[in-house]
Order: C-alpha cells, then sequence, then structure tokens
C-alpha cells in the first residue's frame, strides 16, 4: 500500500474575538516531500480565500491583519484590517469560514472544512448570563423562564455550528445562527435583574 499524507486541522473555539486560531493535526508520510504548503481562508461574504503560507505542523492565531483577500487582474486586493496591525486588532466577524490546506500536487492533497465562528455571538450570550442574578437557590417562576430561553439559544448556536461543520447545511446553519441571536438580543438587562 502506497504512503500518503493525512491531512487534517483543528479549528477549536476561543474567547478571543480578534483571533482565529488554527493548527496543523495532519500525519505526514515519511518517504513523501511535503511540498508548496497552503492554506486557503474564505472569510464570510467573501468568495475569494486570503493566502497563508505555512509549514507543516504549524499553529496559527490568525488576525483579520493576516487575511488579504483578492488581488487577481479582475478582483481589488481586500485587507479585513489594512492598519494599525502593530498596534491594534479588529474583531473578526462571525460567519462561516472555509478553511482549505493543502500541500502539492494542492488540487489533489488537500482538506477542506466549513467553520462557523461564533465568538462575538457567545460573547453576548455569556455577557448577559452574567447580568442574570442567579443564586445557589431555586429561581422563581419568571426566572425560570429566563434561564430555559437562555439554554434555547445555546441550544441553537450549537444546533448552528452542527449543521454547518457536521451536517454540510450551511444555509440551515445560519438561519439557526441568526435566529439564536435575535432571541438574544431580545434579552435585555431590565428583564435579567
Amino acid at each position: 500500500m502506497a504512503a500518503k499524507h493525512i491531512l487534517s486541522l483543528e479549528v477549536p473555539d476561543v474567547a478571543n474575538c480578534e483571533i482565529l486560531r488554527i493548527y496543523d493535526t495532519s500525519t505526514y508520510a515519511d518517504n513523501l516531500g511535503i511540498d508548496c504548503p497552503e492554506l486557503l481562508i474564505t472569510p464570510p461574504g467573501f468568495h475569494q480565500a486570503a493566502l497563508i503560507k505555512v509549514e507543516p505542523n504549524f499553529d496559527l492565531n490568525i488576525t483579520a491583519c493576516a487575511l488579504t483577500v483578492g488581488g487577481t487582474a479582475n478582483t481589488q486586493t481586500v485587507s479585513l484590517q489594512s492598519t494599525n496591525c502593530g498596534t491594534e486588532r479588529v474583531q473578526l466577524q462571525d460567519g462561516i469560514y472555509i478553511i482549505k490546506y493543502s500541500v502539492s500536487p494542492n488540487d489533489k492533497v488537500y482538506v477542506e472544512y466549513n467553520y462557523l465562528r461564533t465568538t462575538i455571538l457567545l460573547s453576548t450570550y455569556y455577557k448577559k448570563l452574567c447580568e442574570l442574578d442567579i443564586t445557589p437557590c431555586e429561581p422563581t417562576s419568571t426566572r425560570k423562564q429566563l434561564l430555559a430561553e437562555m439554554k434555547y439559544i445555546r441550544t441553537l448556536i450549537d444546533a448552528a455550528k452542527a449543521k454547518v461543520e457536521y451536517c454540510q447545511s450551511p444555509n440551515e446553519g445560519m438561519e439557526l445562527y441568526n435566529f439564536a441571536k435575535k432571541k438574544l438580543e431580545k434579552i435585555t438587562c431590565d428583564v435579567c435583574c
């Protein structure tokens, strides 16, 4: 049986809204070269990918400055952040990131993932939980209802990720994400406290 590279990536959920973490979990065949490794990331709302040159076994914290998209004869280069890259970072938006990792021959040896970033939405969710007056005693019926609503919102977020990342249903996943976001926006501090 011929040896081959088995490419894989991990894209863990992080709490930092300014970072997209990606690391290489591939198994490389000892008797094959590893040439031209490249990481392509298509951010939400874009149709072209940002090309990031990498080395095998990489572990990256990608910021908006690293995501430069476009630059062909027919398209303009767009950077998600093009100024103050050494001194500040902007948030990376939530949504579906298409992440492709390949080695030569890049059209044959690759792995591709749809990753639903929910970092900003989860940050809002956790802030709402902080606003709730949760104590180690039985809540009132109104508070129970609110806690059930928060639990349902979290289930919607998890279901959105499952639809995008496991079920290959990106449109359904984004519908669930947007529904969860709307429901979370309706929970205000006067309801929480």
